[in-house]
């Protein structure tokens, strides 16, 4: 894993890509790109913690990969460092120049800036791709702008990922992911009710700052980190109206013809296609009938994405 650091921990000098790069979509990877082809500096991706939205309007901000998340990504890309900028209030006061001029010139050392040529900085976002480039000239620092990247749908962007997951049309977050949309959690001990009716899930712990899919029941891959093997499962994201209708949100997984002690572990799960919505059934007995179909469709379309 490549590491994750604060900008005064960073490995210098750097060339660095500048931006949120949620999704790491390949818009992402041209910006990329253009710090890994040459050698002048430390190949480091640079973006911000918080989200400035969230600092700046009181937003909250769910993120499509976590920094751990974002590291492993990146290392098969050239990069060497993930630096996240401590973004506050007084980060967003500074004006463009200054954030240039203390942030990647002074502290990170930069020899070269790649952004996409929608990018903006600096205070009330007054800086754009014409004010790096003059800053950067007037430097001595390359300065990459780097085309948005589009189909015939539009742009690229982390917003039609969020808009096809929260849609639940996990083979369109594919798509413009260019991966599978993964996330992770730790089994923790549950009611043990999903037993009781002959469908133990293992419930996970998610990081809240997550963006998940929508509510409903999923065919997903499901591995233990750092182990190979995957097993088949039905993944259940939402409450549960039948057995607990005062339920929190949750999400649990069962393995298809699998039982594993899971307790403690991380799993990583790959939602793979929604097969129903959430919906409450009139008795346990039938809520199980539905749970054995579910599992054998699943079971169906994950045999057929292999």
């Amino acid at each position: 894993m490549i590491p994750l650091c604060a900008p005064e921990n960073a490995k210098l000098p750097t060339a660095l890509a500048l931006g949120s790069f949620d999704g790491l979509h390949l818009g992402h990877k041209k910006v990329i790109k253009a710090i890994t082809k040459e050698s002048i500096g430390i190949p480091t991706v640079v973006s911000f913690w918080p989200h400035p939205r969230e600092v700046l309007f009181g937003e909250s901000r769910l993120r499509l990969d976590l920094p751990n998340e974002k590291t492993l990504l990146l290392k098969p890309l050239g990069i060497e460092q993930l630096v996240l900028v401590p973004f506050n209030k007084t980060l967003a006061s500074k004006s463009a120049e200054n954030f240039v001029n203390e942030i990647l010139v002074k502290t990170l050392h930069a020899k070269h800036i790649a952004v996409g040529e929608n990018f903006k900085f600096g205070r009330n976002r007054e800086g754009d791709i014409t004010t790096l480039k003059q800053i950067g000239e007037s430097l001595g620092i390359k300065v990459s702008i780097i085309p948005i990247l589009e189909d015939p749908d539009g742009r690229l962007s982390s917003s039609r990922i969020r808009k096809s997951l929260t849609e639940g049309d996990l083979k369109q977050a594919k798509y413009l992911l260019n991966r599978p949309y993964t996330f992770r959690g730790t089994v923790e001990r549950g009611k043990g009710l999903g037993k009781k009716i002959g469908w133990p899930t293992a419930n996970l712990k998610i990081d809240g700052r997550k963006f998940l899919p929508s509510l409903g029941v999923y065919a997903a891959w499901a591995s233990i980190t750092n182990k190979k093997e995957r097993f088949y499962a039905v993944m259940n994201l939402g409450p549960q109206p039948t057995i607990d209708p005062n339920s929190s949100s949750a999400v649990e997984v069962h393995l298809i013809d699998k039982e594993i002690n899971l307790l403690g572990q991380e799993l990583i799960i790959e939602p793979v296609q929604r097969i129903r919505l959430q919906r409450k059934f009139e008795s346990i007995e039938t809520l199980s009938k539905q749970i054995n179909l579910d599992a054998k469709f699943a079971k169906e379309i994950l045999t057929n994405n292999i």
